[in-house]
């Protein structure tokens, strides 16, 4: 039978007798080691995929756990303010456990392939004037009156469900890695790898502890400038917050890691998303190939990572935003007949 985080890390998770089985599949995504990036920088790079979950991205990990105790406290609503990821996944496991779902968007601001998902999977979409962060204060006012569950990642239980990936990088490799690259956004998922990496090292599975670096856009990057951002601005909408909810914790993690935020501008961003997609073969959305950008800087900056082991977080699949591939990835199209001879010309031109 096919694994599940429910029953395979059940002894780290806060999972008792009155906790329903939860599960569509998330979880145990593949750990991709680069063929050409690790051989230009002299380093092990590896790629966690983390656009394999169901919905295609991290945010399953935490949901099923987070969505588990809903289910457990008899509660039937949930909702979550959302840039996109949070909504599809929210969307997909409301309408496998019968739960009214109501996701809010900002307007214009949330890409295609997201609000497609949370549209197909019946979620109940309202789309303000305002950015996430707005979002996020109308959700923590009006859930208690309706009697929704919160389900964005100011619901601890869904940091305890994404800190799964970090026990599964560690029994991927067979170790921890030197350094893990990961985009920060509403700053919780750097906070929940953190979380797992301590925890496995306090059972022994582990011996040493990663130096994690939080990436952040140049236009949403609170953590780096230290200051909210009231009008967040960047091409990578997943990481389009300019008051992470999780701050303190992703604080924590960064100092006690010995590691740093830095940020990356959009057209770092696009090469990154270019360069894995054409180097590796690995399609991924923006936000996830800001923790490449992020790599990428600080070798040209001069840091040595040679001959370490370094895992950069691939947050979710590059289908979740077709409309920036489309115009920033296109190729140029040779249109030919269906003469063979035609076609092999039109091959040798381009």
């Amino acid at each position: 039978m096919q694994k599940n985080l429910f029953n395979y890390y059940q002894k780290y998770l806060p999972i008792n007798e009155n906790t329903p089985f939860v599960s569509i599949g998330e979880g145990f995504t593949p750990l991709v080691k680069s063929e050409n990036l690790s051989d230009k920088y002299n380093c092990n790079i590896f790629f966690k995929l983390e656009g394999s979950n169901p919905s295609g991205s991290f945010k399953d990990r935490g949901m099923f756990l987070t969505v588990a105790k809903t289910l457990e406290k008899k509660k039937k609503k949930i909702i979550c303010a959302s840039t996109g990821n949070t909504s599809a996944s929210a969307a997909a496991y409301g309408a496998r456990y019968n739960l009214e779902t109501v996701v809010i968007i900002p307007k214009g601001k949330i890409a295609l392939g997201k609000l497609i998902q949370a549209m197909a999977y019946g979620a109940k979409i309202i789309s303000i004037n305002g950015n996430f962060d707005e979002s996020l204060l109308a959700v923590k006012e009006i859930s208690d009156s309706l009697d929704f569950e919160i389900v964005n990642s100011i619901n601890p239980y869904r940091l305890e469900g994404q800190k799964t990936g970090a026990f599964e990088i560690i029994e991927q490799l067979g170790f921890s890695p030197d350094f893990q690259f990961i985009p920060v956004g509403n700053a919780g998922n750097i906070s929940s790898y953190w979380k797992g990496y301590k925890q496995f090292y306090d059972s022994k599975i582990c011996n040493k502890l990663p130096v994690l670096y939080g990436i952040q856009a140049d236009g949403a990057a609170p953590l780096v400038d230290n200051k909210i951002i009231k009008n967040p601005n960047t091409i990578a909408s997943a990481i389009r917050i300019g008051n992470p909810a999780s701050a303190d914790l992703a604080k924590d993690s960064i100092n006690e890691s010995s590691g740093e935020f830095i940020k990356v501008s959009d057209d770092n961003i696009l090469d990154a998303q270019k360069i894995i997609a054409r180097k590796e073969g690995i399609f991924c959305e923006l936000a996830s190939a800001a923790s490449v950008a992020g790599l990428i800087k600080l070798i040209s900056k001069g840091y040595d990572f040679s001959n370490k082991n370094i895992v950069c977080i691939l947050t979710g699949n590059g289908l979740k935003d077709p409309e920036n591939a489309q115009q920033y990835l296109k190729s140029n199209i040779i249109k030919a007949s269906s003469d063979p001879d035609e076609i092999k010309e039109a091959i040798l031109k381009y």
